[in-house]
């Protein structure tokens, strides 16, 4: 081999060899063209939701799902929150299930306990969706629950 074969020789090999081991992690699904699918945040980032989204969210307390079911303490967050168009801050609960399948299965649950911190079932709120469950008195106004929703939504990425 020439002296100036040699090292164009060299490259061709290594460009092929990187191209090869590219294959080879793209066949063995280690690269994937396909974005993950969003999992559900943890209570920070359901926070940094709602806050993005013009409401304050204040006095949390891990742990305090409202009633004594200790099911619920294990998933529960209790927090104050206001703005918008909810200028009095109202205390809310959110209850975090680690899955669609532990959701489903507690979603009762939920209600069962709310039956104990509300005091006017008839101006009782909550928003939803796998895995979270937002609930407090009422009556909330409309900016706040629908922003209050598009939060835990964004928050809750697939839902699983």
């Amino acid at each position: 081999m020439s002296p100036v074969a040699g090292p164009w020789a060299r490259h061709v090999v290594r460009a092929a060899g990187c191209l090869a081991a590219g294959l080879l992690l793209t066949g063995c699904g280690l690269i994937s063209t396909t974005p993950p699918t969003p999992t559900a945040a943890p209570f920070p980032g359901i926070a940094s939701a709602i806050t993005e989204r013009g409401i304050q969210v204040t006095r949390i307390v891990s742990g305090d799902p409202g009633c004594p079911n200790q099911d619920l303490a294990k998933t529960a967050v209790a927090f104050d929150a206001a703005g918008l168009d909810q200028s009095s801050p109202v205390q809310l609960y959110i209850y975090i299930f680690r899955d669609r399948a532990t959701y489903e299965r507690l979603r009762s649950t939920v209600d069962d306990c709310a039956r104990t911190y509300v005091t006017d079932p008839e101006t009782y709120e909550s928003v939803e969706t796998s895995p979270y469950v937002v609930s407090g008195q009422g009556p909330w106004g409309e900016q706040f629950k629908s922003n209050l929703r598009a939060a835990i939504v964004e928050a809750a990425g697939s839902g699983d």
